[in-house]
């Protein structure tokens, strides 16, 4: 029991009481304090995070040119009823974007396989499986519908002309002798297809592309050829 000085008595239960009521909002208040600070750090980290991945799908995206270059595989019928052959495959492009997703796209490929002869034309045996090559040379656009941090996805669709050899390795027989298109300077082509960008870098990234090729080699033949390219592409230049 404590007595004031004017007389007015406070026990130590009252006091105690007394305290309790004046502390508790402050403590209330720290403690909530302390378990938010938690909360405010993880969110100014995933900010930052997604500011920085922000930044860098800009920087990736806004390069004005892409050039790329690598090999792959085609799948070619060589003539009207011979049996596809594999295709050894090589490709280089360059693209000029017009903004983050569309851009013009110029390309060069080549194939070479060694075609099979019909048993009927009898020169199997004589010539065995030449080798034959076709090298298109298409353009057309190109647009990317995903961009994200380490990878993009864009599809395209080129046009142009495509050159055939089919009798280079045939020992003087004519290439419709032994049931292969006719070679030629000039027949129309296309490709569509789809590519896949690993990103190593801002500017720099692994490419995979899965396509289909038209070929017109012959009098009104549409060859349908399938298979795909991989390869590297590097970027440069800024967009305005």
């Amino acid at each position: 029991m404590f007595r004031s000085l004017s007389g007015f008595k406070v026990s130590k239960s009252s006091l105690t009481a007394f305290l309790i009521l004046i502390l508790m909002p402050a403590v209330l208040t720290g403690s909530r304090g302390l378990a938010q600070t938690p909360r405010r750090t993880t969110r100014e980290t995933n900010a930052n995070r997604r500011a920085r991945i922000e930044r860098e799908i800009k920087e990736t995206y806004t390069h004005r040119w892409e050039v790329g270059g690598g090999g792959g595989w085609l799948r070619f019928r060589s003539g009207e009823y011979t049996q596809k052959n594999s295709e050894i495959t090589f490709w280089m492009n360059t693209t000029y974007y017009l903004n983050e997703k569309l851009g013009i796209t110029g390309e060069i490929r080549g194939a070479y396989g060694n075609a099979k002869i019909p048993n009927y034309t009898g020169y199997a045996a004589l010539v065995g499986n030449p080798q034959i090559s076709e090298y298109p040379f298409m353009a057309g656009p190109t647009y990317r519908f995903r961009l994200h941090e380490k990878t993009a996805l864009s599809v395209f669709a080129l046009g142009g002309t495509a050159i055939g050899k089919f009798d280079g390795d045939t020992h003087g027989v004519p290439s419709t002798t032994l049931g292969f298109w006719p070679s030629t300077n000039a027949r129309p082509a296309f490709s569509v297809g789809a590519s896949l960008d690993l990103n190593l870098y801002p500017n720099l990234a692994f490419r995979i592309t899965p396509s289909y090729l038209g070929t017109t080699f012959g009098s009104s033949s549409l060859q349908n050829n399938v298979g795909f390219e991989m390869g590297l592409v590097y970027r440069f230049g800024r967009q305005k």
